[in-house]
C-alpha cells in the first residue's frame, strides 16, 4: 500500500452551483483548495481528478429514470422536474448540474477505488459527502449521492464489510436507505434531533431492516445546542465499540463541518478544534479497525469563509499524516484571497482557541438525567442487543 494519501480536486466541482441566493455557495470549495495550498498540503498528498460518474456507475444506487431526469434538467433548467425534486428551493435546477454531480461523484468513487486497491492509504474527497440524494430523488443540495456510490463500488470490487461514519449536523438519511437492508454496510450518523432539524430522520429506533439488515443502521440523535464536550462524548461512547465489532475493511466518514457554532442553517455548539478531534479519531480507528483504509468527505458547511475551509484543511492535513496545527497563523496570502473574493476577513488562526478539547468518557458512567447521555443511551439500547453487544 501506498503510503501517500490522495486528495481528489478538479477546479470544475466548483461549477456545482445553485445560484447567488444559495446557501451552499462552492467558493468555500475553492477557498478551502487554497488554504490546502497555503499550507503546502499539496505537496504532501498526491492531488489527482477522477473522470466523472458514467451512467453505469451512477446505476450502482440511482434509479435509470431519476439519471434521465437530471440530464433532462440540466440541459434545460425550465423543465426540471420537481417530483423528482429538482427545481426546488433546496436544489434548484442549474446549467450543467449532470456534469458537476457527476464529476463530484466520480472523484468518491475514484478515491474508493484507489484506497481499495491500495494504491493509497487514505483518501479525501471534500467536494463530497453529499448524502441526502435518494435512489430516485434530489434532497438537501444533493443530486447524486456520492458517499453511497463510493461504497456501492467498493461492494462491487469484493469488500464485504464497509463503516460509513456520518458527523454532519444533519443525518445521512440517503446512504442510510441506500444500505437500509445490506449487512455489508453498517451506517452510523451522529446528528442534530430530527425533531429540530432537516431531514427529521434519524431517529435512534432506526435501525435497518429486518431481518439480515437489523443493527446496521445506527443513530445518534443529539438535543440542540450540544457542544464540544457532548459531541466528542457522543462519538466516542458509541462509534469506536461499533467499529471493534464490525471490524470494517475500509472505513468511509462524512465531515460535513454544519456542526459549528457559527453555521447559519443549524443548531449544534461544536468548535474547529471539536472537528479537527473526531477527524483525528477517524483517522486512529481507520488504522485500528481498517488497516488504514480511509475514505473520507466533506459535506455541509454554510459558514464558507470562517469555518468550512479551515475544517477540511484540517482533514487533509490528517490524513497526510501532516497536520496542520491548530496555533499555527494562517497565511496572509490566503485572508488577502478571500477578501479579493468574498469582501470578508478571513481567520487568523486554524483554531476557535479551544484546543486540545476534553470530554468525559462513557466508560466513567453517565447521567441518566442529561439530555446528552439520555441520547446516547438511547441508540445504544435500540441498536446494539441487535448486534449481539451490550447497551
Amino acid at each position: 500500500m501506498s503510503g501517500r494519501a490522495l486528495l481528489m480536486w478538479d477546479e470544475a466541482v466548483t461549477q456545482y452551483d445553485f445560484g447567488s441566493e444559495h446557501p451552499m455557495d462552492p467558493v468555500r470549495l475553492a477557498l478551502t483548495m487554497s488554504l490546502v495550498r497555503a499550507y503546502g498540503l499539496d505537496q504532501a498528498v498526491d492531488v489527482v481528478a477522477a473522470k466523472p460518474a458514467g451512467d453505469s456507475t451512477l446505476r450502482l444506487v440511482h434509479r435509470e429514470d431519476y439519471v434521465a431526469a437530471v440530464r433532462a434538467a440540466s440541459a434545460d433548467p425550465r423543465h426540471a422536474d420537481q417530483s423528482y425534486g429538482l427545481g426546488t428551493v433546496d436544489d434548484p435546477a442549474f446549467a450543467g448540474m449532470h456534469e458537476a454531480s457527476a464529476l463530484i461523484a466520480g472523484q468518491s468513487v475514484g478515491a474508493a477505488e484507489a484506497v481499495w486497491r491500495g494504491e493509497a492509504a487514505h483518501a479525501v474527497n471534500f467536494a463530497g459527502g453529499l448524502h441526502h440524494a435518494m435512489p430516485g430523488a434530489a434532497s438537501g443540495f444533493c443530486i447524486y449521492n456520492d458517499a453511497s456510490l463510493a461504497i456501492a463500488r467498493l461492494l462491487e470490487l469484493g469488500a464485504e464489510r464497509v463503516a460509513y461514519v456520518d458527523v454532519d449536523v444533519h443525518h445521512g438519511d440517503g446512504v442510510q436507505a441506500a444500505f437500509w437492508e445490506d449487512p455489508r454496510v453498517l451506517t452510523v450518523s451522529l446528528h442534530e434531533h430530527p425533531r429540530t432539524l432537516f431531514p427529521q430522520t434519524g431517529w435512534p429506533e432506526e435501525t435497518g431492516a429486518a431481518g439480515p439488515g437489523e443493527g446496521g443502521a445506527v443513530n445518534v440523535a443529539l438535543p440542540a445546542g450540544t457542544g464540544d464536550a457532548g459531541w466528542l462524548r457522543a462519538f466516542h461512547a458509541v462509534v469506536p465499540e461499533l467499529l471493534a465489532d464490525f471490524r470494517p475493511q475500509v472505513l468511509v466518514t462524512q465531515h460535513g463541518a454544519d456542526t459549528h457554532f457559527e453555521d447559519p442553517l443549524a443548531h449544534l455548539a461544536v468548535s474547529l478544534d471539536a472537528q479537527r478531534a473526531v477527524q483525528e479519531a477517524c483517522h486512529e480507528l481507520a488504522h485500528e479497525y481498517a488497516e488504514g483504509r480511509w475514505l473520507a468527505l466533506g459535506g455541509g458547511g454554510y459558514a464558507v469563509v470562517d469555518v468550512v475551509p479551515r475544517s477540511w484543511t484540517h482533514l487533509v492535513g490528517i490524513a497526510a499524516h501532516a497536520p496542520v496545527d491548530p496555533e499555527s497563523v494562517i497565511p496572509s496570502s490566503w485572508r488577502d484571497e478571500v477578501y479579493a473574493r468574498t469582501r470578508q476577513l478571513g481567520p487568523g488562526r486554524m483554531t476557535d482557541g479551544l484546543w486540545p478539547v476534553g470530554f468525559r468518557d462513557w466508560s466513567e458512567g453517565y447521567d441518566p438525567a442529561d439530555r446528552l447521555d439520555q441520547a446516547v443511551l438511547a441508540t445504544r439500547k435500540a441498536a446494539f442487543p441487535l448486534r449481539g453487544m451490550l447497551a
